[in-house]
C-alpha cells in the first residue's frame, strides 16, 4: 500500500520536462538520469543470475 502511494507521487513526467527544457543538454540529462537507474538493475540482476546459475558447488 505505502509502495503504491510513494509511486504515485514520485512519479516524474518526462513528457513535461522535455517541452520545458531550456537546451538539447538538458534534454540528453533527463533522460540519461530516467533510464540509468534502470539499466544498472538490470546489469545487477544479470550478474547475479549468471553468478547464482554458474554455481560449482551443485554439481
Amino acid at each position: 500500500m505505502i509502495n503504491l502511494i510513494l509511486f504515485i507521487l514520485l512519479q516524474v513526467d518526462i513528457e513535461e520536462k522535455m517541452k520545458n527544457a531550456p537546451d538539447k543538454g538538458y534534454e540528453i540529462g533527463v533522460v540519461i538520469g530516467t533510464y540509468l537507474p534502470f539499466i544498472i538493475l538490470v546489469i545487477i540482476a544479470y550478474f547475479i543470475f549468471n553468478r547464482f546459475k554458474n554455481r560449482q558447488d551443485l554439481d
